[in-house]
């Protein structure tokens, strides 16, 4: 042998040597960490936990900027799709073991002239397990693994599981992750009805999301998807024919970029990722490290009712119309002197707003800052259309006093008796006001909607009845403590104990709480399991006391529920990814006994004299129910207004007021029974009409077998007598109120805040279970498809089982 070849053949020899060496080194992890077979069996996309009402229905999601994905299975992929990625990314797919040997070689000599020798497997590899280097040296190690890491993917699972898997993980244009995603924002559809052209435009952008964006580079997408086109008529999916005719096509998008905002109960779902934040905290994965609600794509099912939630909102915006036209027709909002003392806010809304932040980081100083303030410009507003917004031309500084002078309100409805939450309403806007007034957190004046509790306490420890007679007489507590502050409102008279919940009656009622005694009330407000310490001082039973309308719903549930004090709660249960579940809630731990049940039912009846002859009249009778009962709340100067209303079946409660607490209806409706109960009557009223939400009617609180007290009536009005004086005398200085201040005035129909975020005309597969009730397996979910070669992530994408 030539001592050239004995040369060649040595460094050849030593060159496959470095070369096996190289590789070996690299698959063991010398180079960087590489993944295990268990990391392979399991890869981990980042993926967006999904929220669903009660009966199914997604609701929304929680996600990272990059992580908003819904895994798809490979037969719901448009074959489309599928054809399209294939032809432009990796015409070889089928015919190579993960690495396309002459694929590469064509990169290599042609420097990537006629594409990248990267197949759909390296691609998913780099997408899973690394993030592409930009440092050339570094690149050539990383390719070296990105090949490792693809022979073993090709050896544990199907060519469709690694196509599945892929068109999952990537990005496409606007942050968006995943083909499901992708489909729904660009195109308003499911990923398995995309059409060629749509695909075509999809598969186009993954080679470079911000170029062929069409929205923004409407020229350069239109080129690239007509490329892809080209492929798959070189690829042969498609006839020359068809490619042309489809090149022809203009790009035709249905754009709509799901956000916070979109879905069902916004404010609900605010208040969710904190309590879902702090149950996570508790709960572990099998290895030991935490869940994530952002990365982990868990699954929560709440109690929400959907319609229940759309009627709600609807009875909010048929009503916050009418109260913003009566707050704004005062002098002291029309003229401004409002605002008269109470600058301070509105320089300190100056300085948090994003305009102040933004224009102080620019280096601009406080005066050049606040002087913007004062110089009109182009805006978008809030406003009560069917948008809810208008375009117009104000100061910024005119823009802060028209936002904090916007009339909000809350309202939530749960089941007396289990404490599920139905509905759902923090606001009158989520995208313009963020602040939840529903949440535990957000607490009001009560006025005279805690007067049920100083009653039944009255019922429950002191004996009394319906038909006991009380003094409607200013009382003297000691030490100047008089209650009520003036007089103006007694009447002197005496009265049924029934009578004065009805009419609401401020003297009668602390006559009631001098009988149970300060003390007592607080500690039976502790009882009954009221989260927030009660100062102890008399006038805390005409409500001059701060509690949340959660609190309120929470206290209320003594009276529906039978006295039982039953914690709200809007979770019934958390689901991984795979589907098992991880943590089940159950109302029975959130129910303690705090009344008699005959205390509660006399209560249930007396109240029923607040919505037949009292501050309530006629709502009864308006909504054609059998039984109901209710109490309604105004504070000093109408700053707050309050309704607490409940059926057999629901407890309702609604809050009206300003953020700013001087910022009142001084009008002549403000108070509870003309400003809140309206926006209670029209989501009953709608309830009732809806007989798929089982809401009968004709239903009846049950009565007790035994009553310790005397056996009420079956008309428990027969114990309220007439009374002449304004209902709104629980509200000092409240006037009568004129029903014409609150007509709807032919306003035009504001529709729901939540939407549906599903295609309406396709019903979904895997991802909703039409029962949220029932338990869900301990394991994926799916049926078998086609063999499995390995478990893992897969298995929940299609749904197969695992060889035996």
């Amino acid at each position: 042998m030539k001592r050239s070849v004995r040369i060649f053949w040595r460094c050849f020899f030593i060159l496959f040597g470095l070369g096996v060496l190289t590789i070996l080194l690299a698959n063991w992890g010398v180079f960087g960490k590489m993944p295990s077979i268990e990391e392979l069996e399991n890869p981990t996309i980042t993926q967006a936990s999904e929220v669903f009402a009660a009966d199914g229905t997604p609701m929304g999601k929680y996600y990272l900027p990059n992580g908003n994905r819904t895994l798809v299975k490979y037969r719901d992929i448009s074959p489309n799709v599928i054809n399209a990625l294939i032809a432009t990314e990796d015409k070889r797919f089928y015919d190579h073991a993960g690495i396309d040997l002459k694929g590469t070689l064509r990169a290599i000599f042609l420097l990537g002239r006629e594409g990248g020798g990267s197949t759909i497997t390296q691609q998913l590899s780099l997408a899973l397990f690394a993030q592409r280097a930009s440092n050339r040296a570094v690149r050539v190690i990383q390719k070296l693994k990105e090949w490792i890491i693809s022979v073993k993917l090709e050896r544990n699972f199907t060519k469709e599981e690694i196509i599945a898997l892929y068109l999952n993980a990537i990005p496409f244009s606007d942050n968006v992750y995943g083909i499901r995603n992708a489909a729904k924002t660009w195109f308003q559809k499911e990923p398995d009805r995309l059409s060629v052209e749509e695909a075509a435009l999809l598969v186009g952008m993954i080679n470079g999301p911000g170029i062929y964006n069409p929205r923004r580079n409407p020229k350069l997408a239109l080129d690239r998807r007509n490329l892809v086109i080209t492929r798959m008529v070189e690829n042969g999916n498609l006839s020359s024919a068809q490619g042309q005719q489809l090149q022809a096509t203009p790009i035709r998008l249905n754009y709509k970029k799901i956000d916070e905002n979109t879905g069902y109960a916004p404010y609900f779902r605010d208040v969710l990722r904190d309590e879902l934040k702090t149950i996570l905290k508790g709960l572990k994965k099998p290895d030991g490290s935490s869940y994530s609600l952002y990365e982990d794509g868990l699954k929560i099912y709440t109690t929400i009712n959907p319609l229940m939630q759309q009627y709600a909102e609807e009875a909010v915006y048929m009503q916050a119309p009418n109260l913003q036209r009566a707050l704004v027709r005062q002098s002291f909002i029309k003229d401004g002197s409002v605002w008269k003392g109470h600058e301070n806010i509105l320089e300190r809304a100056m300085k948090e707003s994003d305009r102040w932040k933004n224009m102080a980081d620019d280096g601009f100083s406080d005066k050049e800052i606040k002087a913007t303030f004062f110089k009109p410009v182009p805006m978008k507003v809030f406003a009560w259309n069917a948008n809810k917004s208008k375009d117009t031309v104000m100061t910024p500084y005119d823009s802060i006093k028209y936002h904090r002078t916007m009339v909000q309100s809350a309202f939530m409805v749960m089941d007396p008796v289990t404490g599920e939450v139905k509905a759902w309403v923090g606001g009158i806007d989520f995208k313009t006001y963020k602040y939840d007034h529903a949440n535990l957190r957000t607490k009001r004046q009560v006025g005279s909607t805690i007067k049920p509790f100083l009653y039944a306490d009255a019922v429950e420890e002191r004996n009394m009845t319906p038909e006991t007679m009380v003094e409607d007489v200013q009382q003297d507590f000691g030490n100047g403590q008089l209650v009520p502050a003036t007089s103006k409102s007694c009447s002197g008279r005496t009265m049924t104990m029934a009578s004065a919940l009805a009419w609401s009656k401020n003297c009668a009622t602390a006559y009631i709480m001098k009988q149970v005694g300060t003390a007592q009330f607080v500690n039976f407000l502790q009882r009954i399991n009221i989260p927030t310490k009660v100062p102890s001082f008399p006038s805390i039973a005409l409500g001059a006391c701060e509690l949340s309308l959660f609190e309120m719903m929470w206290g209320y549930s003594i009276f529906g529920g039978r006295g039982f004090s039953t914690k709200p709660y809007f979770i019934s249960r958390i689901e991984d990814r795979n589907g098992n579940v991880i943590k089940r809630f159950d109302y029975s731990v959130n129910r303690k006994e705090a009344i008699s049940e005959a205390t509660a039912y006399t209560m249930t009846r007396m109240m029923q004299g607040v919505v037949d002859k009292g501050t309530a009249a006629g709502l009864r009778a308006r909504l054609g129910a059998a039984e109901m009962a209710g109490k309604t709340g105004t504070t000093n100067d109408n700053a707050d207004a309050w309704f607490m209303g409940f059926t057999p079946q629901l407890l309702g409660g609604v809050w009206v007021g300003c953020d700013d607490r001087f910022i009142r209806n001084d009008s002549k409706g403000g108070f509870g029974g003309e400003a809140a109960r309206p926006i209670w009557e029209a989501f009953f009223r709608k309830v009732y009409a809806d007989k798929s939400l089982g809401i009968n009617r004709d239903e009846k609180f049950p009565e007790p077998p035994t009553m310790d007290n005397e056996t009420l009536s079956a008309d428990p009005s027969i114990y309220v007598t007439s009374d002449s004086t304004s209902p709104t005398a629980e509200g000092a200085d409240a006037g009568v109120g004129s029903a014409q201040d609150y007509m709807q005035n032919n306003q035009e129909y504001i529709g729901p805040e939540s939407k549906p975020i599903q295609d309406d005309s396709k019903p979904q597969r895997d991802s909703v279970k039409k029962d949220a009730t029932k338990p869900a397996k301990e394991k994926p979910i799916g049926a078998p498809d086609e063999p499995r070669k390995k478990k893992g992530l897969f298995n929940r994408i299609f749904g197969k089982k695992e060889k035996n």
